[in-house]
């Protein structure tokens, strides 16, 4: 299974647009706000969304500063959780390098130089 962007123009870093009301109750979207394709959306509408350098990775951040399997974005009924997967270089969240944590509306993920914004409308369940 490949996601492609829900949106794929090149935005300013700073100037990044989010629609929230397009997004379906319950479902997050990462916005890459830094790297080669700022401004991509990505849906994270399955129970587990795979990052990484691998051609076949959910998400495809094609850079040498991400692993081949980097990182797991995991919808759970209580909110979505980022995993590092063991990658070389890391997975921080908020700055902090992680190996399992949760995720906030408005929480920035650090995959290699990609930076993500994690957005959600409302929480899975609710």
């Amino acid at each position: 299974m490949t996601l492609t962007p829900v949106e794929g123009n090149e935005a300013p870093e700073d100037e990044i647009s989010i629609a929230l009301d397009e997004l379906p109750e319950g479902v997050g979207l990462l916005v890459v706000k830094r790297g080669p394709n700022a401004g991509s959306k990505y849906t994270l509408d399955h129970p587990v969304t795979t990052a990484g350098r691998h051609p076949e990775s959910d998400i495809f951040l094609d850079d040498i500063t991400v692993s081949r399997r980097h990182a797991e974005f995991r919808r759970e009924r209580t909110g979505y959780t980022v995993a590092d997967v063991g990658s070389l270089n890391g997975t921080y969240l908020n700055r902090a390098r992680i190996d399992d944590a949760p995720l906030a509306n408005g929480d920035e993920v650090q995959v290699g130089k990609f930076r993500l914004v994690f957005v959600t409308g409302t929480a899975p369940g609710h």
